[in-house]
């Protein structure tokens, strides 16, 4: 029961690093990547629809996207939803594929774009420290409810810090890693 609850927290654990990486992801660097359109959504006949859904996404260069919608009609569509997503680029289109140049950052945009990994790091952090406090709180009761000795709690509080402290280096590494790919020229 007990090792029940140390499973559960490390699985929402990894849960809330991999949150972390799709939202880093999400955040563009100098180079191009498809991910950086994965918060793009279409409005296609009334409803909203992730643009992998509804397009081929493809890097032909280093600072390059193409997206080639399936459907011909939807190409203003799609360039009007990547206008509207406000991801710092200007896309242009030929009528059937539409070209996404990544320009170079600016010192002050890549600041910025720093500031806003790091601000994803702390929030992936008090989730990482909620889960702890949850598993801490679920093992309290269960000493409370005289399934777990006092001795055992320790040891399983031990435990759950262990991860806790795993999980946090990892978001520490997934920042500064995103940070130095933000700040290369």
């Amino acid at each position: 029961m007990a090792n029940d609850v140390i499973k559960q927290a490390e699985s929402k654990m990894k849960d809330v690093i991999d949150a972390l990486n799709r939202n880093l992801a999400g955040i563009r660097t100098a180079t191009a990547n498809a991910s950086l359109l994965d918060r793009v959504y279409v409005n296609y006949y009334g409803a909203d629809t992730p643009l992998q859904q509804l397009a081929n996404i493809q890097v032909p260069e280093a600072r390059m996207l193409t997206v080639t919608p399936y459907d011909k009609s939807s190409v203003d569509d799609v360039l009007k939803a990547i206008q509207v997503a406000d991801l710092g680029v200007n896309p242009t289109s030929d009528g059937t594929m539409i070209r996404i140049t990544i320009p170079q950052l600016t010192e002050e945009r890549r600041k910025e774009l720093t500031r806003d990994v790091k601000s994803e790091g702390e929030n992936s952090k008090v989730a990482i420290r909620n889960v702890r406090r949850d598993a801490n709180d679920a093992l309290k009761k269960q000493e409370k409810d005289s399934e777990i000795s006092e001795d055992e709690l320790r040891t399983l509080e031990d435990d759950v810090q262990e991860l806790t402290n795993k999980y946090v280096g990892e978001i520490d590494e997934l920042v500064k890693a995103k940070e130095a790919d933000i700040m290369e020229v």
